[in-house]
């Protein structure tokens, strides 16, 4: 892989960013740095806002409005950005979200292009596993490394209760097929609802270590459709931490965590003895890890976000659909990573969630 070299940037220290940074401050530097010393190495993209589950704590039963076609970035588009990205920005990983990205009928052929280029990202996906056990081989045959298997629960009342749809089966099934395909450390996605699936915590970490998956569990975050996220009524990682230790002995995993979002732990018995797996928290409400954060984010409909929690967008797609050569577009790119904020500033009295919702933005 080619090392991008980069400028020494202008530090600056939090929470002064309420205007925007001088670019004249910006060196000369083909990365994605901002003014805090940080670099976006790991690209997020979103390749629809539709989804097949109806998850009470992120959209509504009847669903969205969905974005037309024609605004959706097409799959020659997303190849293109994606060879920008690797080639021009310095981007290593990259994840393909959704909505949930299975749906995306040009999956493969996109996985395909990423991993022909000559900087060859490493790539993931986030899904939450509904026809996974059918094409897990051929994703992984495409090029795709890894996989994140969203799941909250392991009793199918719940199951049903929180996705209004009887599909735990099929997410179990595709556990097993990613694993068989080589899609691994497999990782589980869970998200503790408080008075729903709370006192799973323990069972869904065993179910994990039994299987020889990775789980992460994950605070529940303001970026619902309704608007109806409380703080008050959010898990904490601390309690999570809590309710695993009646069951398990946790211990600081030896691996440092850079600028991964899960802090992570080893998992033994109470009793002591070998490590059993490894379990992370992703505390990005209660203990949020802004100032590691080494992410950039496209949306389906060709807008980079500089964070999950961002107001305002750039837009890539009239760039691309315009007469805008490669360097331009990454110019573009470059300028607003340059402007990203120092934090989520959940805890700030002024915070205003996102008009998007977490499915229109991407995981």
């Amino acid at each position: 892989m080619t090392a991008i070299a980069l400028g020494v940037p202008v530090i600056r220290t939090a929470p002064g960013d309420s205007e925007l940074p001088p670019l004249a401050d910006r060196p000369i530097s083909p990365g994605l740095i901002d003014s805090y010393g940080r670099r976006a190495s790991d690209l997020r993209i979103s390749l629809t806002d539709r989804c097949n589950l109806r998850c009470t704590y992120c959209m509504p039963a009847e669903g969205l409005d969905w974005a037309p076609t024609s605004e959706l970035l097409s799959d020659e588009e997303i190849g293109r950005l994606i060879r920008i990205a690797t080639e021009r920005l310095g981007i290593e990983e990259i994840r393909f979200t959704g909505g949930e990205p299975l749906l995306r009928k040009g999956l493969p052929a996109i996985i395909r292009t990423a991993a022909a280029l000559p900087n060859r990202p490493m790539m993931s996906l986030t899904t939450n596993g509904l026809g996974l056990h059918r094409r897990a081989a051929e994703f992984a045959a495409a090029g795709l490394d890894r996989v994140n298997i969203s799941l909250d629960t392991i009793r199918r009342d719940r199951y049903l209760a929180i996705t209004r749809r009887d599909r735990l089966d099929d997410v179990l099934s595709a556990l097993v097929a990613a694993q068989e395909a080589g899609l691994g450390p497999v990782k589980i996605n869970a998200v503790l609802l408080r008075g729903v699936n709370d006192d799973e915590a323990a069972d869904l970490l065993a179910f994990a270590v039994d299987g020889g998956y990775q789980l992460r569990f994950i605070e529940q975050m303001p970026l619902d459709a309704g608007h109806q996220w409380h703080r008050s009524e959010m898990v904490t990682a601390e309690e999570i931490h809590a309710t695993l230790a009646t069951r398990f002995a946790l211990s600081p995993h030896r691996a440092p965590r850079e600028g991964s979002p899960a802090e992570l732990f080893d998992v033994r018995s109470r009793s002591g003895g070998d490590v059993l797996g490894t379990v992370g928290v992703i505390a990005s409400v209660s203990k949020p890890f802004c100032g590691d954060c080494d992410r950039t984010r496209l949306t389906s409909d060709g807008q980079v976000r500089t964070c999950l929690f961002s107001t305002s967008e750039t837009d890539l797609r009239v760039l691309l659909r315009g007469s805008a050569d490669d360097e331009e577009i990454a110019e573009t790119w470059r300028i607003a990573m340059w402007g990203k904020r120092f934090g989520h500033g959940i805890d700030n009295p002024d915070f205003r969630q996102p008009d998007r919702p977490m499915s229109a933005i991407g995981g």
